[in-house]
This record gives structure tokens, C-alpha cells and sequence, in this order.
């Protein structure tokens, strides 16, 4: 089976064209934006409508500079120390969550300490619409040919125009799934009731770190990485690894001091 062959560009004006990596990026915001809203009309949420516009900015800012420097930091240093001005070619690919998220965190902090609010009260609001932006971005990397996995045989595999003419498992697809689709319900009926403050964040943590370690067993690892431990452990793993165990023990915490 063929991969759909999409351009990557969804629009161009002369020398500027718009990918479809980059609409996925602002389609995720105004989802968070647009469902953040809602739930903070509600007479308990203890948010108004209009502070999210600042959240939201803040918020992309983390993912974008996390984001990018994540991806030069973990998963190709050694390249962009030779080639330092490509570091700004964002809309080329390259972009790491786990980097991502960190800047998210930062930005989530400071928020929190203009609005005079606690760390995990803005961290448990913005956590159940995070998945939507990882699901499209995950549909971009598919449209990009890009991030595809091992090798496969299975009826659905297919072949990518990067990634050689062997059928591969579409881990973009599986991780749209679970990191996207499947945790977004997860979190959503989670949080529609009053939780532990810091619950949200920590089954947040949980979830993805669980879905991205277990689709990195098909999916393929950076071909300058290779595995790092084992034969098998990739750099995906490691670093999702200590989600998991940040996430229980968060999770462990909340109920215990709400239990207090």
C-alpha cells in the first residue's frame, strides 16, 4: 500500500509557502484555545474566558523554542553545530515533545506566577486539549513522509517516498491514535469532574509516556541515533520513561493529599 503522496506545502505566494506541519501547529492551538473556553465558562472552573489568550501565547511559545531546541539537543547536536542557522529552519521538521513539553512547563510557570496561581492549577486546566495538538501534529508527520516505522508486513503497512521501497508500519497513524485520540478521550472524561489538584497532569504524564514507549517498538529510530541500550531502547523510550515514573508518583501524591 502507498502512503498518500500529499504535498507538504499547502499553500505558496512566491517564495513563501505555508506547510501543512505548520497548519497542523495552529489548527492544535485554536482546538486548545476553543475547548479551554468552554470549560472555563463553566461557574467553577475558576477561569475567565479572557486570560486564555495570554495561556495560549505563552503556551506556543513553549512548544515552539521547546520544541526545536529539544530536537537539536536530543536527537541531532552534532549536526546543527555545523550547520548553526539551520536550528531556525522550522518549517523543514524536527521537532522533539519531550522538548516541547519542558517549554510548555516553563511557560505554564510563569503564567501561573503572573495570575497568582499554583503550578499544577494551570498544568490541570491546559492538560486534557494538549492531545489534539499532538494528534495533528502527528497527521503532519504522516503528510511529510516523515517519522515512519520498521519495516512490516502487516496489511495496513506502507510504503513512504523517504523511507525506501519496503511497506512500514505507519507509526505516525498509531501515535495519532494514542497520543492524540485515545488520550484526549482518556483525559477529557477524567477531568470532567473536580480531580486532586495536580491528578490531571500526572495521568497526562502517564499516558503519553505509556503510548510513545510502546509505539517506538515499530517505529523506526533516527538513523543517527540507533538504538541506545539493549538493542532495543531508543531515545524516544528513554525520555518517556521518566514521564511514567514523574506521572505515578504525581498521581500518587494528589490522592494522597487530598486524602490528608
Amino acid at each position: 500500500m502507498l502512503a498518500p503522496n500529499i504535498d507538504p506545502v499547502a499553500v505558496s505566494f512566491g517564495p513563501v509557502k505555508i506547510h501543512w506541519y505548520g497548519i497542523m501547529y495552529v489548527l492544535g492551538f485554536l482546538a486548545l484555545w476553543w475547548f479551554a473556553a468552554r470549560r472555563a465558562k463553566r461557574p467553577d472552573s475558576g477561569w475567565k474566558p479572557e486570560e486564555l489568550g495570554d495561556l495560549v501565547f505563552y503556551g506556543m511559545l513553549g512548544v515552539i523554542l521547546g520544541g526545536r531546541l529539544g530536537y537539536v539537543l536530543f536527537y541531532n547536536l552534532a549536526y546543527y553545530l555545523r550547520h548553526p542557522l539551520e536550528i531556525f529552519f522550522i518549517t523543514e521538521g524536527g521537532m522533539s515533545f519531550h522538548g516541547g513539553l519542558l517549554g510548555v512547563l516553563l511557560a505554564m510557570l510563569y503564567f501561573a506566577r503572573r495570575t497568582n496561581r499554583t503550578f499544577f492549577q494551570v498544568a490541570d486546566f491546559i492538560a486534557p486539549w494538549t492531545p489534539i495538538g499532538l494528534g495533528l501534529g502527528r497527521l503532519g508527520n504522516f503528510i511529510n513522509h516523515e517519522l515512519w516505522g520498521k519495516v512490516s508486513d502487516v496489511p495496513w503497512a506502507m510504503v513512504f517516498r523517504t523511507g525506501g521501497p519496503l511497506p512500514r508500519h505507519p507509526s505516525q497513524l498509531y501515535e495519532l491514535a494514542l497520543e492524540g485520540v485515545a488520550l484526549f478521550l482518556l483525559l477529557w472524561w477524567f477531568s470532567r469532574r473536580p480531580r486532586p489538584v495536580g491528578s490531571v497532569s500526572g495521568l497526562f504524564l502517564i499516558g503519553y509516556g505509556v503510548a510513545r514507549f510502546l509505539v517506538e517498538f515499530v517505529r523506526e529510530p533516527d538513523a543517527h541515533l540507533g538504538y541506545l541500550a539493549l538493542g532495543w531502547v531508543t531515545m524516544g523510550q528513554a525520555l518517556s520513561l521518566p514521564m511514567i515514573f514523574i506521572g505515578i508518583g504525581l498521581l500518587a501524591w494528589a490522592y494522597r493529599k487530598r486524602a490528608a
